[in-house]
């Protein structure tokens, strides 16, 4: 059956614009980094994503290694494209990503050489099966590789027609602003960073939004969830289908679901209640609280899953009460997974 979107998926929709460039981008962005690989059946992604589409969400986030196994979800996203969503290309913002392992080799193990993101990028396009990204992205700072060359890599991308905007994921404030500089010597605008971002994982505070701010560019947040801990799954502890159970579940790890953890969850999940949202509702509308945050990039693993989170956008205000009674509970966990690359100051 041909698909065919909701006419009505624009009129609630919440968009902002991406720092000081002229692209907006939906408040919820999705992102194919789980459930979109091999192992989940096409007819399951399809459902997915057209709920996605049909709520407003226009951008979906892939990076060349998702899986799995690595560039499968590049492969299904593309074939969905082609055969579901070919005639929409044009309300959608594709973005993937490089920067780590991904083929065998010196250069298919990441960086950010020009061999390295260049040669991935046009791997991407081949498996998207599409000329151009919307956004490309620096997967993860290289303190091997000369700060210049990845910004001439980022440019070539923008100068050749492979992508209309460049981004960073998980750069510090300060390799942002050097990023930020080089690119603009380059006539390239630093569109966003994509940091890790939430209640238990608060890191951009002490100096990326600012440094954002400083260049002009945007955050998108991935992981506001905590990947799961921060919605109910957990909070009478750890079921037997949970990911941390499951191949490939080793970002969530059994030490970021100690005791420490759930109990501020549950704290979480009260204030939640009293305002009528979901915990990984409050979750989400605390990342977008901020203005400076242009949107809160999500996953599921089911359409009604979509809906639950979309529907944060219905309440984002917070009282100062609200917002000092969560900092009681919304403490460091411990679960930054991408801490080095995100802090690597090196030269």
């Amino acid at each position: 059956m041909t698909y065919r979107p909701d006419p009505e998926r624009y009129d609630s929709a919440h968009f902002r614009r991406g720092g000081r460039s002229g692209l907006k981008l939906p408040a919820i962005s999705f992102g194919l980094w789980h459930n979109f690989g091999d192992t989940t059946p096409l007819d399951v992604q399809r459902s997915i994503l057209f709920k996605a589409f049909d709520l407003g969400i226009t951008h979906f986030d892939l990076a060349n290694n998702y899986g799995p196994p690595a560039g499968s979800a590049e492969i299904n996203f593309g074939h969905i494209l082609k055969q579901d969503l070919a005639a929409y290309r044009d309300e959608l913002i594709i973005s993937s990503k490089a920067g780590w392992d991904m083929w065998p080799g010196p250069y298919g193990r990441g960086g950010g050489s020009k061999k390295a993101l260049l040669s991935s990028l046009d791997q991407s396009l081949t498996r998207l099966g599409v000329d151009y990204v919307d956004i490309f992205y620096s997967h993860r700072f290289d303190a091997e590789t000369p700060l210049e060359e990845t910004a001439d890599a980022l440019a070539q991308a923008v100068r050749q027609g492979k992508a209309l905007y460049v981004g960073v994921s998980s750069y510090s404030g300060n390799k942002t602003r050097e990023i930020a500089a080089l690119l603009k010597e380059r006539q390239v605008p630093l569109l966003i960073n994509q940091p890790a971002y939430n209640l238990f994982n608060r890191w951009i505070e002490k100096d990326l939004l600012a440094a954002t701010d400083e260049v002009g560019a945007g955050i998108i947040a991935f992981t506001p969830l905590a990947q799961g801990l921060l919605t109910n799954k957990y909070l009478n502890g750890v079921p037997q289908d949970a990911r941390v159970n499951r191949p490939g579940g080793d970002f969530l790890r059994p030490e970021h679901l100690k005791e420490e953890n759930i109990d501020r969850a549950r704290a979480l999940n009260e204030i939640a209640k009293r305002r009528g949202q979901s915990l990984a509702q409050l979750a989400i509308a605390w990342v977008l609280r901020d203005p400076r945050v242009t949107s809160a990039l999500i996953g599921a693993s089911s359409a009604h899953q979509v809906e639950e989170n979309v529907a944060a956008l219905n309440d984002l205000t917070f009282s100062p009460e609200e917002l000092a009674e969560i900092d009681r509970y919304a403490v460091e966990g411990g679960i930054n997974l991408w801490e080095k690359p995100s802090h690597d100051e090196a030269v």
